[in-house]
């Protein structure tokens, strides 16, 4: 059941993120030297009247398959971890989630560079006069042609090196969160309460390993237009502070936190509800206060809910 509630919860979270997500990316690989976009806003504009409304939505296909399947990994395999670890704990919710983080890079890390390429291609012009890729899969396709195993897995280590810790603090600030604000079943206000802690875990998460992420987009953008400039993580690091200084590791950072509260407060409340309802746990309510004997026994099942999870 945590599978089939994450595949629900990601396709819900794709939906509402994938423009911000395009955003960012175009953001954080545009040339310093000639750049396109002023910031945010101005990305967004740009877009919109040189694409139409559709740019924003370029390379939804592989989110829409991987992240789906993605998160059915991730809340699948921390879910099972809790219940191996045996002890709802804040630190074994980390461990969980980090564990959950470095599995699920298996999947994200080609799904991200389809992604990403598929973002890229046809900056700039309404109708793309010449597209190298059809879709996500056959843009895999292509790179796989090109340059093999590994060039479907570029970006692998820089994907682990966010994942891994992203995801520890993502489940960790959900549970500490939910058990400060009480998001009991019952709870009339549960709902809310629960999109606001699944909002501030992805900002969180996203806080915490966001530099890496920089460096990652621009590694899986490398070689567009079949050019290379960077030999490997130290020589974009390298390069890109050379070139732009340290705040190179904030660029895309505002479309990327606006998209992650709205995103994983969608994410996090739906694998919530449907694991509930799944299990028969009764869901909000607009009756009396929940009297101390029935608030113990909501409180049991959240907590149990919870190491579900």
């Amino acid at each position: 059941m945590d599978f089939l509630a994450g595949c629900i919860g990601g396709a819900a979270g794709v939906l509402v993120g994938h423009p911000f997500d395009t955003v960012k990316v175009r953001l954080q690989v545009q040339n310093v030297d000639k750049p396109l976009y002023r910031g945010t806003y101005h990305c967004f504009q740009s877009i919109v009247r040189q694409e139409s409304m559709f740019g924003l939505y370029k390379g939804i296909g592989s989110p829409m398959m991987g992240l789906t399947f993605v998160n059915a990994i991730v809340f699948g395999v921390q879910g099972n971890t809790m219940r191996y670890l045996g002890h709802d704990t804040p630190m074994n919710q980390f461990l969980a989630g980090a564990a959950a983080g470095a599995i699920q890079c298996v999947v994200c890390c080609p799904m991200e560079l389809a992604k990403t390429r598929m973002q890229m291609q046809g900056t700039g012009e309404k109708k793309s006069k010449r597209k190298l890729y059809k879709n996500s899969l056959d843009c895999l396709a292509h790179i796989y042609k090109r340059e093999g195993l590994l060039g479907v897995n570029r970006g692998m280590v820089t994907t682990l090196i966010r994942e891994t810790p992203c995801f520890g603090v993502y489940f960790l600030t959900y549970d500490i969160l939910t058990r400060s604000i009480g998001c009991e079943p019952g709870d009339r206000y549960m709902i809310p309460k629960l999109l606001f802690a699944g909002g501030m875990s992805g900002v969180t998460c996203w806080l915490s390993t966001y530099p890496v992420d920089v460096i990652k987009s621009r590694l899986q953008a490398d070689g567009v237009g079949g050019v290379y400039q960077y030999s490997s993580i130290a020589d974009c690091v390298r390069q890109s502070v050379k070139r732009e200084g340290l705040i190179v590791f904030t660029r895309g950072l505002t479309s990327t936190l606006l998209r992650a509260f709205p995103v994983n407060a969608v994410t996090f409340a739906t694998v919530t509800l449907v694991l509930m309802y799944a299990r028969g746990v009764e869901g909000p309510k607009d009756s009396e206060p929940a009297t101390p004997v029935t608030a113990h026994h909501t409180q049991l099942q959240q907590q149990d809910q919870a190491s579900s999870l």
